[in-house]
């Protein structure tokens, strides 16, 4: 006899997808530009129900202030066949820090979220000054899946 393994599927619960959004920090983000999906890292922190990060001017700020609908993934991964997988889709939001209202609001939440992960964001010791665009994606819907080992004795 011998044993045989083979993962098993399951769609995770919301409290499940959330931990792993909350447990991670990096990610990617699918958006729409120049008619097609693009697909690009990017680090995160997730609370309340919103996907905090940043990002640098260039062609996916453009990308999102024209088609600001978008897919997040954020994975944990042992191997091929024990994972677990989010997938959020959402709008993308942008704060301004020299507004009044709302969209300050936005970028002071946003930074001192982010701030919790690494305290140097947007300060003089910031490691990437150049990622000052703040932005957050609501999430609208949020999707989990997991695959574990399963193991049978064969013959």
């Amino acid at each position: 006899m011998r044993a045989v393994q083979h993962p098993i599927f399951e769609i995770l619960d919301e409290a499940t997808s959330e931990g792993v959004l909350r447990r991670n920090h990096v990610g990617r983000i699918a958006f729409v530009h120049a008619n097609r999906v693009d697909v690009e890292p990017i680090s995160y922190v997730y609370a309340d129900g919103w996907i905090h990060g940043r990002t640098s001017p260039g062609t996916k700020l453009t990308a999102l202030h024209a088609n600001p609908w978008v897919a997040v993934e954020v994975d944990e991964i042992e191997d091929a066949s024990n994972w677990q997988s989010v997938v959020v889709h959402g709008t993308v939001y942008f704060g301004e820090p020299n507004v009044v209202g709302a969209a300050h609001e936005a970028y002071d939440t946003t930074l001192t979220k982010l701030r919790e992960v690494n305290h140097t964001v947007l300060s003089d010791e910031d490691s990437a000054p150049h990622r000052r665009e703040l932005f957050r994606v609501h999430v609208d819907e949020m999707t989990g899946r997991a695959a574990t080992t399963h193991f049978e004795v064969g013959t």
